[in-house]
């Protein structure tokens, strides 16, 4: 697609204001519904969660110059249209503080990409060229610093990460000295500019976003046909409803996932998330010629794994009513669900 077509797309979409697509008699309560956009909204958002999973990875077998960092720039603008496009088909809601919140963070991470593939594939590879090829201390360093990263921003803001702990980490407990010097040191100099500016950065983007945005709940609100005679751990029962089903508390981001197939698997199938009754985004690994399970759904885009040759992601629009059986039908063809976009 074309930057002016993209454009386009995005012009006509700040010009729609259509209604919510939202359940009219839905028992979530008002607070807690989200509008059917933010299911397809939310995917560059945690785009930015599964590059840096990928980053994570790749660097803790092989030097960080491996890492395709120009091939998940493109994805992340890729992926955008996608969305931004389905959203205009289908007359969704307009958010436009989402979608300027999408631009200042892939923009960013644009620029920050660039510059790191430019670094990375010149001192960065040579330095590994000067090293007899081995992973020094500080490689492995950034690489822990790196997967705490993933494992954090999982469940919480980037921003709220402290990088300023790994900048100190980094200066007090690797040794100065030992094999490979210069790649040492390089490293040293590479990981210490990375965590200072993020560490700058994210301070900055903590309090615009305080000033701009509300805090995010942590929970989501869903409606199951049954409430299973034990809840899974995280998830808490509102009320029953009058006509048999539950009203449900689950944890939000990625902690959904995980208690929606465990719900699955205890026989409950999920309704209304969040209000809404009508459409889900979910992202799927499978290898190239892998079929995908019976889904109910349609396939909005495919990307391939870059770090992971022979995978790819495939994201697929699901009726609501219809994830559970597709978790339950994923889990036993073992085909990894990455995320289930809740709103």
């Amino acid at each position: 697609m074309s930057p002016r077509i993209f454009m386009l797309r995005v012009a006509l979409l700040l010009l729609l204001c259509t209604g919510s697509a939202q359940a009219a008699d839905s028992p979530v309560a008002p607070d807690q519904r989200r509008g059917v956009e933010q299911t397809f909204l939310t995917y560059p958002e945690w785009f930015l969660v599964h590059s840096p999973a990928e980053y994570a990875a790749l660097v803790a077998t092989q030097p960080a110059h491996a890492f395709p960092f120009i091939g998940h720039t493109r994805q992340i603008w890729s992926s955008y249209a996608a969305v931004t496009g389905e959203q205009v088909r289908r007359h969704y809601p307009s958010n436009v503080g989402y979608h300027v919140m999408i631009m200042v963070i892939a923009g960013s991470t644009s620029v920050e990409y660039g510059l790191r593939w430019a670094y990375e594939n010149t001192i960065g590879r040579l330095s590994w060229a000067m090293s007899n090829g081995a992973l020094t201390p500080e490689d492995r360093y950034g690489a822990k610093a790196a997967q705490d990263y993933v494992d954090f921003i999982r469940r919480e803001p980037w921003y709220l990460f402290d990088f300023t702990v790994r900048l100190k980490g980094l200066w007090t407990t690797m040794p100065a000295s030992g094999p490979n010097v210069i790649r040492k040191w390089e490293r040293r100099y590479a990981l210490t500019t990375e965590y200072a500016i993020k560490a700058v950065y994210g301070k900055l983007i903590e309090l615009a976003t305080r000033a701009a945005y509300d805090p995010a709940l942590m929970t989501t609100q869903a409606v199951v046909d049954h409430a299973p005679a034990q809840l899974p751990g995280g998830v808490k029962l509102v009320r029953p409803l009058p006509d048999g089903r539950a009203l449900l508390d689950l944890p939000r981001y990625y902690g959904f996932r995980i208690a929606a197939l465990q719900l699955a698997r205890a026989g409950a199938t999920l309704q209304d998330i969040a209000g809404n009754a009508g459409v889900i985004l979910v992202t799927v690994w499978v290898n190239a010629d892998q079929p995908l399970p019976g889904t109910g759904g349609r396939i909005l885009f495919e990307q391939p794994l870059l770090t992971m040759p022979g995978k790819k992601r495939v994201a697929i629009v699901l009726p609501v009513a219809a994830l559970s059986s597709f978790l339950l039908r994923a889990d036993a063809a073992d085909v990894k669900v990455e995320h289930v976009y809740d709103y």
